[in-house]
């Protein structure tokens, strides 16, 4: 009966906005309601739901509409499990204004996946980029464009970050209790115009969506079949509302832990240079090295390789409460606090050999100019071990008040103050340890390159004492190196204020506000570079024959790990195992040879700078000037949208149109320092410390304005086909870690790789126009096809362009010449343009259970990154790849099953490696293919009960990245399955 009066009101009710899909969806979910609501409770599968209020995100809701007759529809039909999420995902996308899709929780404590980033790369045009050694889904990239180029808000405000960058590392978001997630290509004027990308919005749950007492309860365990050790995750979800629902609560709490164990296999960098000839051969004579003009042969050559394995703690605690109050029909106050907190601990141990162009001997090179082979005499064998332990805390607390001064006219205002700590405590973040043997017990060692990044490791050959492969990691010869400790401490405080005026009346929106955004970031770094502590015991002791270092005793070692099939799936094999230690014990053994102030210890670095004279056997951090940067961004906006709603030719038509003005002022404060002298190590010739002047403060100040306009056309050519247009131009501020105003130069440095970073305070934004068409076609309930043609012309390209320049006319004491230092320096540079389509489909089989959704991205641009141009220096779009993903999914009876499948191929993801020091600008990072397949499942025992079981990672995959060319290996993640099984409780 509801069935046919819902199809004969379809036509009048689309013009309102509620879809055809919807409502056949929505009749028909009825009708299945009320003929099997019997043996579902019976079951207690919970699977259809007759309810007056949606427990999904506000997006998703539909208001009562009154019916012919005097009938009058429920409320709202609410389906939960994956085919209801989908439902809601489709009419979001189907009645929004612009081009947005959209994930919606399938229940109460039910999200699609455990990860926010995981459940946005099922979108079209969404991929994702994974913590190498974590394994987890940690940022985003949407059309081609990721990390900064996107902006991430809660409940529609922006969130803080204390990394310094724009975007948001979705792995300290909790997914168990959000309600929705919606991702606008297009841009909202009202709400903001800072993006490239897109605005992903994440959508909590109020006490007002779903008035009454709800409670649900999750409790899980996870393992990493690496890891081998069963971690939990708990939480819990309470809402109720009072005084005939005008006051309500809502509180959640969330405990998440995942350990990993992760294989690595690095090279630090691919340098670019040019050979002397007689390198191609196994010795070069006196002449030859000293012929200033001799560097002919073009080359690039491994920096540093090496191994590790990293066991990871990663524990976060989310907890969040939503105050709501209706004083008088029509006001809706309501005051939320966000909380979060990550704390994430990683061990290492493993080796790392460095490597120097000019020592290089027996110089193999591919048609590219890789160095596929050499030999290095003296060669120094390094075994590392570290802890790395940063916390990342962020807080957000808002208040918002809705006034529906009439059917009308409204008005909303919204405040809020967010701020976020990196290592809120202040404590040391890295401690890292380094000892070895080499110079007089060197080999002639070399690195063999046999085939791609994709599958081939990096092979040592020649290695161990004098070359003697079975004494890799004699502990008898083990010497002292180097000690490095950091500390990070990061601020970033977000204040924000937005008020908003709307009128509606039949056929005619219009709303206009504005805004004012404050965002101050702080930074700062104390470290063993500063003072030279780290440089206390180095050169490998005794048996290495060099003047400086302390013997390591062999108790300090605890272990070995074997290195066969360190990297499944990988060619090539590596030393056979790797030592296991810890830094800690490293340093206090150090620490416990006593003062070499008031004694002497042979082996201590008396000669060593500062190190000499004032370490007393502690390694204490010292304060790091040139680190500190004090960003103040303040942005004014003012923005009008107006939309109308007509018929064109008997077709409706929906026409939004609106502009948004933003003003900027920025503020950067830092403290300059210049190397005033560079001295070399007496007691080990690979260090070098850069001496600096006096620190002097340094503030800069700019500003920009931008006009940001925006049109979205949509023409409805029938119920089910559905033209969409829309032009935007939009913006991506600079990172604030980018602002800083002074020429940073480390003291710690190494022979033949001084660096530095210039300042850039008076960075613009990037600036975009863009274009969409769409053709949307919506032929059944919760089926829907789409093709998206998309052109984005981007200017003000921010480009990290590295050149090695002389600075303050400081000698290299290694070469007698005037110092060469690879500086990195931000600047605004070239236009390009990114096109695209996104090709998408969803469909049900009827009421069998079975569906799937898919979709491919296919993007391109004009200016593709040459690989063969040494001239350039660091300019190409990054994050750009062809992109496809698919799941297929069961949903019936209580039973649901789904297979998830990404791919995307090979890009260019980022600018820069972790040694950067050559003659062509910032080296390239390239991510090779990737293809993950999850599975999840989940069976709903009792109405009040769901038991889950989730896969991720079935087939092993891995994780890698190469340099600018395919067989430029620099890292390769094994991160292993990853299990998790639990219990959702709902009352």
């Amino acid at each position: 009966m509801k069935e046919a009066q819902l199809n004969n009101q379809t036509n009048e009710t689309s013009r309102r906005g509620v879809s055809k899909a919807a409502l056949v969806g929505a009749s028909s979910l009825v009708t299945l309601a009320l003929c099997g609501a019997a043996s579902a409770a019976e079951r207690g599968g919970g699977e259809t739901i007759v309810t007056a209020a949606a427990i999904a995100a506000p997006a998703a809701e539909q208001a009562q509409e009154p019916q012919p007759g005097g009938a009058t529809v429920v409320d709202e039909v609410l389906v939960t499990g994956l085919r209801g999420s989908l439902q809601r995902n489709l009419d979001i996308k189907r009645n929004a204004e612009g081009v947005v899709d959209a994930i919606s929780a399938e229940d109460i404590g039910k999200f699609p996946d455990s990860n926010v980033a995981a459940s946005l790369q099922r979108l079209p045009g969404v991929s994702i980029q994974r913590a190498g050694p974590r394994g987890e889904p940690q940022g985003i990239t949407v059309r081609g464009f990721s990390g900064d180029f996107n902006e991430t808000l809660y409940d529609g405000r922006r969130i803080s970050t204390a990394t310094g960058g724009r975007s948001v590392d979705f792995s300290t978001v909790g997914a168990d209790f959000v309600g929705g997630l919606s991702v606008l290509k297009t841009p909202d004027v009202s709400l903001s115009s800072s993006s490239i990308g897109a605005t992903i919005n994440v959508q909590f749950p109020k006490p007002f969506d779903r008035p009454g007492r709800r409670m649900a309860f999750t409790a899980s365990g996870s393992v990493q079949d690496d890891a081998g050790k069963v971690v939990p995750t708990v939480g819990a979800l309470f809402s109720d509302t009072f005084a005939d629902d005008k006051f309500g609560v809502l509180v959640d709490a969330m405990y998440t832990r995942h350990d990993t164990q992760t294989n690595r296999v690095f090279v630090s960098g691919w340098p670019g240079g040019y050979y002397r000839p007689c390198q191609l051969t196994p010795s070069c004579t006196d002449a030859q090295l000293n012929d200033p003009a001799g560097k002919t042969v073009l080359g690039w050559f491994e920096q540093q390789s090496g191994a590790t394995q990293v066991y990871t703690k990663d524990e976060r605690v989310d907890g969040r409460i939503a105050l709501q109050w209706s004083p008088t029909e029509g006001v809706t106050v309501t005051l939320d606090d966000n909380y979060s907190r990550q704390n994430v601990r990683a061990d290492n141990f493993g080796y790392g050999i460095w490597f120097n162009q000019d020592n290089l001997r027996n110089v193999k090179l591919d048609q590219n100019g890789t160095t596929v082979d050499f030999t290095q005499a003296g060669s120094q064998t390094d075994f590392t071990a570290g802890t790395d332990h940063n916390i990342l805390q962020t807080n957000q607390t808002g208040l918002n008040l809705k006034w529906d001064v009439s059917e009308n006219l409204k008005f909303e205002a919204d405040a809020s103050y967010a701020k976020s700590w990196l290592n809120p405590d202040g404590g040391v973040s890295s401690d890292n340890a380094d000892v070895g043997y080499g110079f007089g017990i060197g080999p002639s060692l070399g690195i063999s390159i046999g085939g791609d990044s994709k599958n081939t490791l990096p092979v040592l050959h020649s290695y161990g004492p004098n070359g003697d492969a079975a004494r890799w990691a004699d502990t008898s010869v083990i010497g002292s190196h180097v000690t490095v400790r950091q500390a990070q401490e990061n601020t970033d405080v977000v204040k924000q204020l937005r008020f908003a005026g709307s009128w509606e009346q039949e056929g005619f929106r219009i709303k206009a506000g504005g805004s004012y955004m404050e965002d101050h970031y702080q930074i700062q770094q104390s470290n063993t570079f500063v003072n030279n502590y780290w440089q206390a015991y180095p050169g490998y002791g005794p048996a290495s024959g060099a003047n400086g270092g302390v013997m390591i005793p062999a108790s300090l070692f605890t272990g070995k790990v074997s290195a066969k099939n360190f990297i499944p799936g990988f060619d090539g094999a590596l030393p056979p195992y790797l030592l296991k230690f810890d830094a800690h014990a490293y340093q206090q053994y150090l620490t416990s040879l006593g003062n070499p102030q008031t004694q002497n210890i042979p082996g201590f670095n008396y000669g060593g700078g500062t190190v000499g004279t004032q370490f007393t056997g502690a390694f204490d951090l010292a304060l790091d000037n040139g680190s500190i940067r004090d960003i103040t961004e303040k942005t004014w906006s003012l923005f009008v949208r107006a939309n109308f709603d007509v018929d064109v030719a008997g077709m409706p038509f929906h026409f939004n149109a609106g502009v948004r003005e933003e003003n900027t002022h920025v503020t950067a404060n830092g403290f300059g320092q210049l190397p005033t002298e560079i001295r070399r190590n007496t007691g080990d010739p690979t260090l070098l410390t850069v001496v600096l002047s006096d620190p002097q403060a340094v503030s800069t100040k700019s500003n920009y304005s931008y006009l940001l306009p925006s049109i979205d056309m949509k023409l409805e050519l029938t119920d089910s086909i559905h033209l969409r247009l829309d032009a935007s131009r939009t913006l991506t501020r600079p990172g604030l870690n980018l602002l800083t105003p002074v020429l940073s130069v480390g003291t710690g440095q190494r022979v033949g790789a001084l660096t530095g970073s210039g300042g850039s305070p008076a960075l613009k934004p990037y600036l975009a126009d863009n274009f969409d068409a769409a053709v949307e076609w919506y032929y059944q309930p919760n089926s829907y096809a789409s093709i998206n043609f998309f052109i984005k012309d981007v200017s003000n390209f921010i480009v990290g362009g590295t050149q090695r320049q002389t600075i303050n006319g400081v000698i290299d004491p290694s070469t007698g010449q005037a110092a060469l230092f690879s500086v990195t320096q931000q600047v605004n540079g070239p236009e390009a343009t990114v096109r695209g389509v996104e090709l998408a489909w969803q469909h049900v089989f009827g009421d069998s259970g079975f569906g799937f959704n898919g979709n491919v991205t296919l993007v391109d641009t004009n200016k593709p990154y040459d690989r063969t141009d040494i001239s350039q220096s660091g300019f190409a779009i990054t994050g750009l790849a062809d992109s496809a993903n698919l799941v297929a999914f069961y949903d019936k009876n209580g039973f649901e099953a789904r297979f998830a499948v990404n791919y995307r191929k090979e890009y260019l993801r980022a600018f820069g490696q972790n040694q950067n020091t050559g003659a062509f600008g910032s080296e390239p990072t390239f991510e090779n293919p990737s293809l993950q397949i999850d599975f999840s499942t989940s069976y709903a025992l009792t109405k009040q009960v769901n038991l889950f079981f989730e896969a991720l990672n079935l087939t092993n995959e891995t994780q890698s990245t190469h340099g600018r060319f395919d067989n430029q290996l620099l890292d390769v993640f094994a991160y292993g399955r990853r299990y998790t099984a639990g219990a959702r409780f709902r009352f």
